[in-house]
């Protein structure tokens, strides 16, 4: 029986399903329904593996160093006398510990300078895939270091895990702005930072004494960061391309309709992308951008600051001291090191609930106002810690308002800070400026991270409880300038917000 179906060369016309791409756009009753509907199976794939493969490595690679630090530190030790017949200082000890805690931000500082390269040369996908190479050769160094009697294997796996780290912070969230419908572009952007919340829980859950942080069971602990990369590997390739990225980047539509149809789940697409059409034809008023064009041409520089002030708040507010030497601040409250680690948990747990609170009200509240809420709920608690910490010695009750304190500083961070500059650069840039924007944004988050890294605790017993005055001062400074700069973004069209910064460079 002859077939009256179309011959699959002469059905370009079809998305991935089979369903005609060439309809008449939807309005009315159909749009709003399309608005509330805005999850599909296939777009909720997208995101988890996304999500769970890139967010998950910066999360678990984040906390998972803190539990078994004296562990290692003993091996550490013992490794060193096996190899030179006398025991390692206690500056020696400390030395390479903190290489191997400062060296991950190393990495990851490396691999966000080469994002913008990355996602313009293989795509956003396709970046995402082929930086798991990194996480594979890192996770195998660190699983066979005790086996090897290497810490220096130790050191070099969490280099590159801090390079897969480092283009995950900038390859996924500009993913997952570029896919998503601009009513959920704040949600689903905050899943970034809940999954590193969550992911940090685990690395800190399995990091106890009674489950991996053992003398033997601490590579495997480490090793586990393979597990995000063979996830990703097996869903990833099922997902498609960044549409902006393939009309705009590689002009080629009918493939970017069919990937928007598929995440959508529906052919009803022209919408969509006829603004990004108007992103890509309002893009070409500006020349090329160049690391150059984007410091120096007023409409890009300006988004440019927001961002790279957005990403100096939430490292330089001591976000990633509590939680590199959370175990040590609790310590330094009175708490023994059960005590201490339990109190680490509770922090963590509120972290992630927090979290789950701020991707529902990120699109109710607004980015501005979670933001503000955020810094200066961390400014106040800041302040209060100092004087709690400085205190203790005078009334032991003092230790235990610090453990509140503290959750209460991460629970802050948890509403604005944590999230939002993350998804927040993708929405400030136009397509053909977002790649460059968020390798610098990106590079000085971590470069951030990295300065807290290795002098929070050096400054901690030179200053004592006071260190926390240095974050209290950039708090104020940085709700002083989110009041001041900082645009709203909420159900805003991402050409909408780039012509405003036009607009406001044209008036000057």
């Amino acid at each position: 029986m002859a077939s009256h179906e179309a011959p699959m060369a002469e059905r370009e016309d079809l998305d991935l399903s089979g369903v005609k791409l060439e309809e008449r756009p939807i309005t009315g009753g159909v749009a709003a329904r399309r608005k509330e509907e805005g999850f599909t199976p296939r777009l909720c794939l997208a995101i988890a593996a996304t999500v769970l493969g890139s967010a998950f490595q910066h999360g678990y690679n984040t906390g998972v160093v803190n539990a078994p630090q004296k562990i290692i530190e003993q091996w550490v030790n013992q490794t060193y006398e096996s190899r030179t017949g006398e025991p390692i200082t206690a500056d020696g000890v400390t030395g390479i510990w903190s290489v191997t805690v400062s060296i991950f931000c190393v990495g990851g500082m490396a691999g966000a300078m080469f994002t913008g390269l990355v996602a313009d040369k293989f795509g956003r996908k396709g970046g995402l895939l082929i930086n798991n190479l990194f996480a594979l050769l890192g996770g195998v160094l660190e699983g066979f270091s005790l086996m090897a009697g290497s810490y220096e294997m130790l050191i070099i796996g969490r280099f590159f895990i801090g390079v897969n780290c480092g283009l995950n912070a900038g390859l996924a969230p500009m993913y997952l702005t570029e896919i998503s419908p601009t009513h959920l572009r704040g949600a689903i952007g905050s899943l970034y930072q809940l999954v590193v919340t969550i992911s940090i829980l685990v690395s800190q859950v399995l990091g106890m004494r009674n489950v991996l942080g053992t003398a033997s069971g601490w590579p495997w602990l480490l090793a586990l960061t393979l597990a995000p990369v063979v996830f990703q590997l097996a869903v990833m390739p099922f997902c498609p391309e960044s549409p902006r990225f393939t009309l705009i980047n590689r002009n080629r539509e009918v493939d970017a309709q069919k990937a928007l149809a598929w995440l959508r789940g529906s052919p009803e697409v022209h919408e969509e992308i006829d603004e990004m059409k108007a992103e890509n034809e309002a893009s070409k008023l500006t020349p090329r951008v160049t690391l150059r064009e984007i410091t120096t041409n007023p409409a890009l520089r300006a988004p440019l600051i927001i961002s790279v002030m957005m990403m100096l708040a939430q490292q330089l507010s001591g976000i990633n001291a509590v939680i590199f030497f959370s175990t040590d601040i609790y310590q330094r409250a009175g708490l023994n090191e059960m005590q201490a680690q339990s109190a680490t948990l509770g922090m963590g747990a509120m972290n992630v609930l927090m979290t789950i609170i701020s991707v529902v009200l990120v699109e109710k509240a607004g980015r501005k106002t979670l933001q503000m809420i955020g810094l200066s709920g961390m400014f106040v608690v800041t302040v209060l810690l100092t004087i709690c910490l400085a205190l203790k010695d005078q009334a032991q009750w003092l230790s235990y308002i610090s453990i509140v304190l503290v959750i209460s500083f991460v629970v802050c961070f948890a509403t604005g800070p944590g999230s939002i500059p993350w998804f927040l650069v993708g929405e400030l840039f136009a397509q053909s400026a977002r790649p460059t924007a968020t390798s610098i944004a990106v590079a000085v988050n971590w470069t951030a991270n990295f300065i807290v890294g290795v002098s929070f605790l050096p400054l901690a017993n030179a200053m004592g409880p006071y260190v926390f005055l240095i974050f209290a001062t950039v708090l104020a400074v940085a709700v002083l300038f989110t009041w001041k700069r900082v645009p709203e973004t909420k159900n805003k069209p991402i050409d909408e917000i780039t012509a405003m910064f036009r607009q406001r460079a044209y008036d000057k």
